[in-house]
């Protein structure tokens, strides 16, 4: 096979195959000035709002997210943000969830945090507690849901025999009070927990992957990645092929489109190869 590369001003890196070649296109880089899509200010919503798109982000409405959702709104008002977050805000904020529920798809819905972000942490303690965090000030307060609310909802909903739509119902109208211990604490942050780009890279000596952000253990004097120091969540691993695995969202494009070269106007769809149709 031959191989070709050529330059080009004001286009992206792209790859263009014949029968007997492959052509790779390179660029110059121009200064592209990034456009913030996120609002300096958003609006306030209610918690029928929040609660509204929080479940339609879940998938269902329950106890948990009303919850998570009552949950976030007071951790950002003892912060003095609004909720949801403003921009200036969500860049302070950073929020722990102890539990993989529904109430912590609540949280991070009102708070916007995400692990994309490093603004999410899940501290996997099996407890109905989040932890919000306002960087700029350094006060934290970590907020538990009480075991009292759930035996409680028979007192605010007596006509409910349900039990779970006992919960839903009483949870709109119970105080904070009720519903939630508060407890102001601290939390000590590295460089390496915070938002922003990877401050570290390391080699694991016996797998070779590459460890970020300083959560390689060292072992005798040699680094390791943490599944080869002690174990991980999965075992037996082997490397494998799968079908149709040299797939990519667009297989031998037009380089000066990147529309799937048989079809005009029409970018490949995903799962499908260029020039196969499934129509």
């Amino acid at each position: 096979m031959r191989i070709s590369v050529a330059k080009k001003r004001d286009s992206s890196l792209r790859f263009r195959m014949t029968k007997n070649s492959l052509v790779i296109v390179l660029w110059d880089l121009e200064p592209i000035e990034m456009i913030k899509l996120a609002n300096e200010t958003t609006e306030v919503q209610t918690f029928e709002d929040l609660l509204a798109g929080s479940v339609a982000a879940h998938g269902h409405l329950c106890p948990g997210q009303i919850v998570g959702v009552r949950m976030a709104m007071l951790g950002l008002r003892l912060l003095d943000f609004q909720a949801p977050p403003t921009y200036p805000q969500l860049k302070q904020l950073i929020v722990f969830v102890e539990m993989d529920r529904c109430t912590g798809d609540a949280v991070a819905f009102v708070t916007q945090v995400r692990l994309g972000r490093r603004s999410l942490k899940f501290a996997d303690y099996g407890i109905m507690a989040a932890t919000f965090v306002n960087l700029q000030t350094d006060h934290s307060f970590r907020i538990i849901s009480t075991e009292e609310s759930r035996d409680l909802a028979a007192l605010y909903v007596p006509g409910e025999l349900d039990r779970r739509q006992q919960q839903t119902m009483a949870y709109k109208v119970m105080p904070d009070s009720v519903m939630f211990r508060v407890q102001e604490v601290k939390v000590d942050l590295s460089p390496f927990d915070l938002p922003g780009p990877t401050r570290r890279k390391v080699t694991c000596m016996k797998c070779g992957q590459v460890v970020r952000d300083n959560r390689e253990v060292n072992q005798n004097g040699f680094v390791y990645c943490r599944p080869c120091a002690s174990g991980a969540y999965f075992t037996e691993a082997r490397e494998i092929t799968w079908p149709e695995m040299n797939w990519s969202p667009y297989a031998y494009p037009d380089p000066t489109k990147l529309y799937d070269s048989d079809s005009p106007g029409r970018s490949v769809r995903p799962g499908e190869m260029a020039g196969k149709r499934d129509d």
